[in-house]
Order: structure tokens, then sequence, then C-alpha cells
């Protein structure tokens, strides 16, 4: 009887990035690096394939955990945002960034930041509302001490603000909220961009710095999600709404969001530049131009 031999495997076009591929998502473990992420660094570097191949391949070398399902609660034009602060890292050199989600539109807003002081909390509202041209009815909050001193302090529903708070609600005119304790699902909106903000920024470009022995600091991170937040994730569109945020914000938020007031807005204090990833022993510090040109070299 004859005998056939097995086919040879047929090359794929992901075939000559696979390595590269396995390389950045071992740089970026634990966390997970997002394919609509990554491919995006291998159009530059030449891939014409489909997004579906990247995801099936690195669904192959990946285990992820299926996400509870939960209840959308939609709000009218104008009405809410969610506010939160994201952990990103830390120990002596912590990173955190304070995110926003409009509830009806899904515009979104990040600002990195090395504490979740409330001195931090008051000045990243005020770059938010100008970022932003206006100020939302209410806006909703998790259960920080920095948020709130004592829920529920003068009755139910009836809670004790910090005084930073309170006083960065009156003047711009809004109503803060609390979330329900342990009920991180009731601000599902931003809790869902931080999942979108981690895998989509964050760990590519913590990553990338990390294979050149570089650490992400503030500064550095704020220069990019800018740019990220601008052209990738207000332009993205929303599987809820069927627009991009940016466009829904345009035609139907903008109008319904409160004006902002006449109030000097303080700035955060400046950060240096990214750090490397060596022994503290040693000082090495370049302007921030050398860390966008490496950027810019990672990418092409």
């Amino acid at each position: 009887m004859p005998r056939y031999k097995p086919r040879e495997p047929r090359p794929t076009k992901l075939g000559a990035f696979e390595t590269y591929i396995l390389e950045r998502m071992s740089a970026a473990a634990p966390e997970i690096i997002a394919a609509p992420a990554l491919v995006r660094e291998l159009r530059a570097r030449g891939y014409d394939g489909q997004l579906r191949s990247l995801q099936a391949f690195m669904n192959a070398h990946k285990s992820v955990p299926k996400a509870d399902p939960v209840v959308r609660f939609e709000t009218e034009p104008g009405r809410q945002m969610q506010c939160d602060f994201v952990v990103f890292r830390r120990g002596t050199d912590p990173l955190y960034a304070f995110t926003a989600t409009l509830g009806f539109s899904r515009w979104r807003w990040a600002r990195f930041t090395t504490d979740e002081r409330a001195e931090t909390l008051v000045a990243c509202h005020h770059a938010l509302f100008e970022a932003l041209g206006g100020v939302p009815r209410e806006i909703l909050y998790d259960n920080a001490k920095t948020i709130v001193v004592e829920r529920d302090a003068y009755g139910d529903g009836h809670h004790r603000w910090h005084a930073g708070l309170l006083d960065l609600a009156k003047r711009y005119g809004f109503l803060p909220r609390l979330c329900q304790p342990y009920r991180a699902q009731t601000k599902g909106k931003v809790e869902r961009f931080h999942r979108y903000l981690r895998g989509n920024f964050y760990v590519p470009l913590a990553s990338q710095l990390k294979q050149s022995g570089l650490m992400l600091d503030a500064e550095t991170a704020n220069v990019e999600v800018s740019k990220w937040l601008r052209d990738v994730a207000n332009q993205r569109v929303h599987p809820v709404t069927g627009l991009a945020p940016a466009i829904l914000l345009e035609q139907r938020e903008r109008a319904c969001l409160r004006d902002m007031p006449g109030y000097a807005v303080p700035r955060l204090p400046a950060r240096t530049v990214a750090r490397p990833c060596v022994d503290p022993a040693m000082s090495i510090q370049h302007p921030l131009t050398v860390y966008q040109q490496l950027l810019t070299e990672v990418r092409a």
C-alpha cells in the first residue's frame, strides 16, 4: 500500500511574526497584552493579515478567565460620569491613573499619577473638566477615603463627603454619588475602561520600555495616553452605542453638559522622566524626547 507523508503545513501571514508576538506576550506577563494593540505594532512591521488570526494564535498561548455578565445601566446625555483611580504599580515607584467615562457617549479620559491623595484627586478633576469642556450633572465614585468620610452619616443616602470633594462639587455644580459597597459593577463603564486601558495601552507601552531596560513613569505615560485617547480609545466604535465616543459626544452629549465655571485650575506637580529599570545605585536619566524616539523605533 502507498504511504502518504504528512502534508507540510502551509506558511501563514502570521508565521514570520510569531517569535515577535511571543516575546511581546512574555514581556507583558503577568499582564495580558490586548490583540488590537499588538496588531497595530505588527501592521507597522508589515503584517497584512487579519486580527482574528492574531487572536487565535494568542489564545493558544494564554488562558483568559471569562468575566461574569453584568447588567448595563444606561443614562441620558450629560447626566452621569463615572470616575475612579486604578492601580498599575505599587512599591517604591508607584503608578496610578485617575480615569473617567461619560455614561451616555462612553467618552474616556485618563491622567497618570504617582499617588491617590486628595489634592491629586482635585487636580485631576480640574484637568478632566478642562479637557471635556463641560461638567456632567452627577459623578459616580467608589467608597475611597478621599471621596467619603462616612457613608450614610446623616441617614440613608446622606453621606459625609471629604471636604476637598465637597468643595469641588460645589464649585463645578455636580452632584457626587456613591456606588454600592463591594459592588464595583454599579460603575461598570469605568471598570471596563480600566481593563481596556490596561490591556490596550499600559501593558503594550510598559512592556516596550521594559524590553529596553526602562520603567514607565507618569510623565511619559501622560504624553502617550493623550494621543491614545484621541486617536484610539475615543475613535473606536463602541459595541453598545454603535458609534465612536468622540462622535457621540459631539453629536448628542456635549450640548447637555453644564458650562465650566470661572475657576483657577491648579496644575499637578511635575514629574521626572522615565527611569531605567536597573540597580538604584546607578543614575541614568534622559530627556523625554529620548523615550519618545525609542517608542517610535520600537513601533517601526
